[in-house]
């Protein structure tokens, strides 16, 4: 609890004892005046002075000077009351500005809940890196380093800037990045990401990324900047309030004014100014639009509060609000559905041994970094002896012809076998097949696939259950590898072989098929796709920083599964505004009509007030707890 908080809560419970202590004395009077007005001024002298500064600021229609109005009128018919002999009750006024300000304090705290989820991204920027300066190690401001610098984090401490790891190994908690709980172990050669807490190892790292572009500061700038982008409920809200609390002022003068006058004119009964003057007051009160003004942005904020306590960050509650609107979820394959890390499933028909035919293989791809290549020398699982190999030569889109230990090794795919005449053997299976042969002689294949990963099926369950039946894949793959994978994934529609434009092409053309589109990527290659869908979702962790920047929500850490779960969060996010305007109406034009016609009084303008604001808050508050969908 804050010190707002408190404060708050001091004011209620003193106001509180004073108006019960008050109950059972016996005073009247201007003694009976002042002790009312102490718990009053007490629970209600900065409403009061809010109402005043609004009508300086030429911006009055607000619900301090409805509540400030109302009381104080209250206040006014009471002494008037004593003046004539009938006793006042000064209750009314001051238990009404009593519960207005119970809930305040209830959307206070609920506020400082959602705020604490985004409190605890907060906390993620560090405050200082270690660096070595003349054998000392010395903290400096992360703004300071440069990339290329080493670094050096102690076990305890926060990563400060993304990396690579050169020495050390360790643990690292990544879970105010991701909402994970589980810790990650890294090493030699990982990369790190800014933001995560060191457990258990001393770490030194070489930087990849000034501060300004690491991960910490990009997650912070979207978490600050999400409250700025407004939803259309929002917008609704605000301009309903703005005609509405005029319209509602003008009606409550009417009341006060135009029954008195017609009573005296045309039915020649006494005016009754008190008694309209009264329902004019109570008409204020309930009136009140706080309840749909505080808890429509409370719910969308709590539903961003809540996502991000999950590692799911959206930029926006307008994004929050179109998001439970998909209707199409377009996936790009790798590194989305699939880990986008190839490795060797098989070795067919090999003429030498299998160990030796990675290894010649691996050799040959050694001088590239392409995931093919990286899959092979991960395959053979030992330092490449650069020694043994020459000559290397690329065949564009074709393969490699290099000299290993005096032998002619040529690795590819059918197109290079026939090339040199070389009587390749088909195969039958779903990947990536490299053909070897060994001066010129055929010796064998090796099957190579990306992995599935192990969440994209339930991913895709999930949300077909949640309504959205419409999933789409893309791949730049062969035909045969885009249909293994649709199929793996029970996904009915898929376009393989497409370029990164024709990509973009294949999304405009759903989109305009269909409904509100959302498509899911993580390459530098989907960073236009991102920015064209209705919703960019990028798969941050590994995500490239374009990727990120286009896309208006992003997982940290690459879990498709939590796509469902987004759209779940944004779907409970909009039944719950729903439900609260609605609530919130009803109930306030029901009790309006009661209290223009006199059977409502000052409690029950309370209660459509006050009452209904609290449970529209308390029921804004349930945003903030919906579970990550089960792996």
């Amino acid at each position: 609890m804050n010190k707002k908080q408190k404060k708050i809560l001091i004011r209620i419970i003193i106001a509180s004892v004073l108006l019960i202590g008050l109950h059972f004395i016996m005073i009247k009077g201007a003694v009976r005046f002042f002790a009312y007005m102490i718990p009053y001024y007490i629970i209600g002298n900065d409403i009061i002075k809010k109402a005043i500064n609004g009508l300086k600021n030429r911006k009055p229609f607000d619900e301090s000077l409805l509540m400030a109005v109302a009381t104080l009128g209250a206040v006014i018919l009471a002494v008037y009351n004593e003046m004539h002999s009938i006793k006042g009750d000064y209750v009314e006024a001051v238990a009404v500005m009593l519960f207005y300000q119970i809930g305040e304090f209830f959307q206070n705290m609920a506020v400082n809940k959602s705020r604490k989820n985004i409190a605890e991204l907060m906390n993620i920027r560090p405050d200082y890196a270690n660096i070595e300066i003349n054998g000392k190690i010395e903290k400096v401001d992360p703004n300071e380093i440069e990339t290329g610098n080493i670094i050096i984090v102690n076990p305890g401490e926060k990563v400060p800037l993304d990396g690579v790891i050169i020495e050390g190994n360790s643990s690292v908690n990544t879970s105010a990045l991701t909402g994970e709980s589980i810790p990650r172990a890294v090493e030699v050669n990982d990369e790190i990401i800014s933001g995560s807490i060191n457990l258990n190892g001393l770490l030194k790292i070489k930087v990849t990324k000034k501060f300004g572009d690491s991960t910490v500061s990009k997650i912070l700038e979207l978490v600050e900047n999400a409250s700025s982008k407004k939803s259309k409920s929002e917008d609704f809200i605000a301009k309903f309030a703005r005609v509405y609390t005029p319209i509602v002022v003008i009606s409550a003068i009417i009341l006060a004014v135009i029954p008195p006058i017609f009573r005296i004119i045309f039915l020649n009964l006494p005016a009754l100014w008190s008694v309209w003057i009264y329902r004019a007051l109570t008409f204020l009160v309930i009136s009140c639009p706080c309840a749909l003004v505080i808890s429509i942005p409370l719910s969308f904020f709590a539903g961003i509060g809540g996502a991000s306590r999950l590692g799911i960050l959206i930029k926006g509650s307008n994004y929050l609000e179109t998001l439970s609107k998909v209707k199409t979820i377009v996936f790009d394959k790798t590194g989305t559905l699939t880990k986008g890390i190839f490795e060797v499933n098989a070795i067919h028909h090999n003429k030498i041994d299998e160990e030796k035919l990675i290894e010649y293989a691996a050799l040959a791809e050694s001088a590239s970094s392409h995931p093919i290549a990286v899959s092979l020398k991960k395959a053979y699982n030992k330092k490449i002896d650069l020694s043994r190999i020459k000559n290397i030569q690329e065949i564009s889109g074709n393969g490699i012809i290099a000299q290993i230990d005096d032998l002619e090794i040529i690795a590819g795919n059918e197109k290079i076998m026939e090339k040199f005449n070389i009587e390749s053997i088909k195969c039958h299976s779903i990947g990536t097949i490299i053909h070897i042969a060994i001066n010129k002689n055929y010796m064998g294949h090796i099957v190579i696939s990306d992995v599935i990963k192990p969440e994209s099926e339930k991913a895709v369950e999930s949300l077909k259950k949640l309504g959205i039946k419409n999933i789409v894949m893309l791949t730049g793959d062969l035909k045969n590898v885009a249909q293994n994978v649709a199929e793996k994934l029970k996904i009915s529609k898929f376009y393989a072989q497409l370029l990164p434009d024709e990509k973009l092409k294949k999304v405009e053309e759903i989109i305009s098929e269909n409904n509100i589109t959302a498509f899911a990527g993580d390459g530098i290659n989907d960073a236009p796709v991102l920015s064209r869908a209705d919703i960019g979702i990028a798969m941050g962790a590994m995500g490239s920083d374009s990727a990120i920047e286009a896309a208006d929500v992003v997982l940290m850490d690459d879990n498709p599964l939590k796509i469902s779960t987004a759209v779940k969060i944004s779907k409970n996010c909009l039944n719950i505004v729903k439900q609260n305007i609605c609530f919130a109406l009803v109930v306030k034009f029901i009790c309006l009509i009661l209290g223009a016609l006199g059977i409502a009084n000052m409690w029950l303008a309370v209660f459509a007030d006050v009452g209904v604001m609290i449970i529209c808050i308390l029921n804004a508050f349930r945003a903030l707890f919906i579970k990550h969908i089960d792996k």
